[in-house]
């Protein structure tokens, strides 16, 4: 039971809150791209053997897929319960999750040890993990955000939004790492594993972290003055539609321009263009840092200018972006390739910073957890699970990248048109409830 003064940001540190909302994303994106990097990388022989190797790389990113699948899934269930026990218990929750299944993966049989049971195993470890990360990322923002001064919302919720950044780069230094030190033959056999299983030390460390913070005293507040919403999913969908779904395809850039620079670049590099993997993953990495450099200063932004002109900002960069981005992967030029994956990252960061705080601003308390959770993960199916697939059979039809830049700039208009009909927010009392209508 908290008492009055565990709810007051003067009881519970600031650096404790803010280390809480950001180690879980971190941990949590690490073990998402994990998966990704070797799903682009091994996935393909040691799951799938027995098909073509376009067809293990695409059978390896479907099952990449299945994690964003399950993610809306994940946050409904984790935005239900987020919403009528509170934010704390949740995000301890998802994380032992996602960490499950991680630690499952790395130890589990190959296709040439058990036969088609392998690739089941690994969906059924995979949804897990996508089941778990739908409800770690609408908890820790909600962490942050609900903790946040009223003109810092950005800033602070901009601590979880650095999880991708930092959980990209450890896990691509773990694949460098284990590249540089052990031979491609030991690594294709049980080097893969390494990253999967080191999850667990960095999980006992988030569970350490989040056990010592107190619910949130904006949702304490809202629970003792309302009654708890019986069906969160329900009550959004029905008070909120609009919102819901513009939000929702708002944040399908987002996913799309990630997931298409770092897990299929990856592919797309070693397989297509025969370029050097460690230069790919390095090239990555300097753009996952150039990402998370750019987050705060871009949140910090948004809590002066407003949220929908920085992401409208995103949408108009990323559709300009789009050819430039993989004319400079094709040079080969590891300088070049850098610079087109950071612009593009940029790009990204210009959306994913503000949405911390916007997608949260959005939704009433009472099912803050399950709209901001579901928008954000549902836009997920289609810029993270089904981008690097659909690119993937656009250059093998088409023999071009160009056809992956146009569909770029779809998604990128269709972000921009979303935005634009989106209310602001950023100055928005968050005790009291939203109205759903046009700005």
């Amino acid at each position: 039971m908290t008492t009055a003064a565990t709810t007051s940001t003067q009881a519970v540190p600031r650096r404790r809150i803010l280390a809480a909302s950001f180690i879980g994303t971190a941990i949590e994106f690490y073990d998402f791209y994990i998966y990704g990097t070797a799903a682009a990388l091994v996935f393909g022989t040691l799951f799938f053997p027995t098909f073509s190797p376009l067809a293990g790389t695409l059978a390896a990113f479907a099952t990449f897929g299945v994690g964003f699948v399950a993610r809306p899934v994940g946050a409904v269930v984790f935005g239900h319960f987020g919403d009528r026990i509170g934010r704390k218990t949740m995000l301890i929750v998802s994380l032992l999750t996602m960490g499950v299944g991680t630690v499952a993966i790395g130890l589990l049989p190959t296709y040439d040890m058990i036969g088609i049971g392998a690739p089941v195993l690994l969906v059924i470890c995979r949804f897990m993990q996508g089941f778990g990360l739908g409800g770690e990322w609408g908890g820790a923002v909600l962490l942050a955000t609900e903790y946040a001064p009223k003109n810092r919302r950005g800033l602070w919720s901009s601590f979880p939004q650095l999880g991708p950044a930092v959980g990209f780069i450890i896990a691509g230094a773990a694949f460098l790492v284990l590249g540089a030190t052990i031979p491609e033959e030991a690594f294709n056999s049980w080097g893969w594993r390494i990253p999967f299983l080191a999850s667990a030390v960095l999980i006992v460390v988030g569970l350490y972290v989040r056990t010592k913070i107190a619910e949130t005293p904006v949702f304490e507040k809202a629970m003792k003055e309302q009654e708890k919403s019986k069906a969160p999913i329900v009550e959004v969908v029905k008070r909120q539609p609009r919102t819901l779904l513009l939000a929702t395809c708002s944040f399908i850039l987002a996913h799309t321009l990630f997931y298409t620079i770092t897990t299929f670049s990856l592919s797309y590099g070693t397989e297509v263009l025969d370029l050097n993997k460690n230069m790919l993953l390095i090239s990555a990495m300097v753009a996952a840092a150039v990402m998370g450099i750019a987050t705060p200063i871009l949140a910090v932004y948004s809590d002066r200018v407003g949220r929908r002109r920085v992401c409208m900002g995103a949408a108009i960069l990323a559709m300009v972006w789009a050819f430039p981005l993989f004319a400079l992967i094709n040079t080969g030029e590891p300088f070049l390739v850098a610079l087109g994956m950071s612009v593009g990252m940029i790009a990204f960061a210009a959306l994913f910073a503000p949405m911390g705080a916007y997608l949260p601003e959005l939704f009433a308390t009472r099912y803050r957890y399950t709209g901001s959770s579901v928008a954000y993960n549902a836009s997920s199916i289609v810029g993270g699970g089904l981008s690097p697939i659909l690119a993937t059979q656009l250059v093998a039809s088409t023999g071009s990248s160009l056809p992956v830049s146009a569909y770029v700039v779809v998604i990128a208009a269709l972000c921009a048109v979303c935005i634009w009909f989106l209310r602001e927010a950023h100055t928005a009392d968050l005790t009291v409830d939203p109205v759903d209508h046009p700005t």
